[in-house]
């Protein structure tokens, strides 16, 4: 990365172009699709592109590898209103009671939504076609597609940019992968502010009605489902919880595990996260401008999720709440509750293929994630101030 850096300015002065209409008609070609659905996610081009120039401080790497993640998501929307246009069949099937897994991170989303995935009737997205969703996944060849050894190879270089990474997150080509990556396709999520210093773009995207977003989502799932679908969506990201009023518009019948835990055990580990994140493409990397930022912004998000709940009190029966220690005690106990809470049907088959995942993929199997609340000029007396009321309201075990 170092040499890339130093050797890539000289190589290729004007490249990579950043200029927007440039990477529009990139996108366009590479999509071979000049379809793109609402136009209102224009609008977020220019923002996203000055905040990288004033705010970023990107590495001539970390400049390819904006230009590169952008184009993927543009051309990626560009091919799924390609494909919509030509086969307006896909909405014609709807999107029932889908299942959504929110609450903030490290709070144990994650084995639980891969613990849904061992269900054989649920139907989750998986990482290879969410980054490669051109032409939807067939049944036939779900499990062979050669766009999974595809998405392989993106996460060999991965692992060798931040070999730590998987120690805070794994990730894999054939595992469950969350919503924010295509919600990213809308321009209205939090992905860029996850992978790069912008937060005046964040600051304009917070500002926007996240309507969009989730008509994009239903459109992405729509596709995916169109030649391979099951009983049920099973879907997760905590994102959702700074726009849960709009999943809830575009989803009215949704059923939602919304998972708690002490927040001085979540803050400094998203913001530990995001620095190896933000350090693989900028030198400049404020930690803890970053604390400040990571802290505010979830914080934020758990203060709206709590609103949205109260102004939708008469959806209560559609939402569960889970303190992380039950995971931690028996997460597949606390998904036959969930079971049963939303009317589906449960199993001895299903809990036996719950378990064997858990024998198979022990805690921490990627090592320990190590950081000190410290290091992202965080105090535990801060935090607890400013996610008393969050604590309150769900009460909360603080353990530290």
């Amino acid at each position: 990365m170092r040499v890339l850096n130093r050797v890539g300015p000289v190589l290729a002065p004007r490249w990579p172009s950043l200029d927007p209409d440039n990477m529009l008609r990139a996108a366009a070609r590479a999509a071979k699709s000049d379809q793109f659905g609402d136009e209102s996610f224009l609008d977020a081009l220019p923002v996203l592109l000055d905040s990288i120039a004033r705010e970023a401080d990107l590495t001539w790497l970390g400049r390819v590898m904006f230009r590169q993640s952008l184009l993927g998501f543009l051309q990626n929307r560009f091919s799924v209103y390609r494909y919509r246009a030509t086969h307006p069949e896909v909405a014609d099937v709807p999107i029932e009671r889908p299942v959504f897994i929110v609450g903030y991170p490290r709070t144990g989303t994650t084995i639980l939504f891969n613990l849904l995935a061992q269900d054989p009737a649920n139907r989750v997205p998986l990482t290879w076609e969410v980054q490669f969703p051109d032409p939807p996944p067939e049944s036939a060849t779900f499990t062979t597609d050669p766009r999974i050894a595809k998405a392989a190879k993106v996460f060999e270089h991965m692992d060798a940019m931040a070999p730590s990474f998987a120690s805070i997150h794994e990730v894999g080509a054939d595992l469950p992968q969350e919503c924010m990556p295509f919600l990213a396709q809308s321009m209205l999520g939090p992905q860029f502010s996850v992978s790069f210093n912008v937060p005046s773009y964040q600051a304009w995207v917070d500002a926007q009605s996240h309507a969009p977003a989730y008509t994009y989502h239903r459109h992405f799932l729509e596709h995916l489902q169109s030649k391979h679908m099951k009983d049920r969506w099973v879907l997760k990201s905590p994102v959702h919880l700074r726009s849960l009023d709009a999943l809830l518009t575009e989803y009215p019948d949704a059923r939602i595990i919304f998972t708690h835990r002490d927040p001085a055990k979540i803050v400094p580990s998203l913001a530990s996260l995001y620095y190896v994140i933000h350090g693989l493409a900028s030198d400049a990397v404020d930690p803890c401008a970053l604390g400040q930022q990571t802290t505010a912004w979830w914080a934020d998000a758990l203060d709206q999720a709590t609103a949205v709940r109260e102004k939708h009190s008469d959806k209560a029966g559609q939402f569960m709440d889970v303190q992380f220690e039950e995971i931690v005690d028996d997460p597949v106990a606390v998904l036959g509750r969930a079971y049963e809470r939303f009317d589906i049907p449960w199993s001895a088959d299903i809990a036996g293929r719950m378990h064997s995942f858990l024998d198979n993929n022990p805690r921490g199997k990627h090592g320990s994630h190590r950081y000190e609340i410290e290091d992202f000029g965080m105090t535990l007396g801060q935090i607890r101030e400013r996610f008393d009321d969050y604590c309150r309201a769900y009460d909360v075990r603080l353990v530290l």
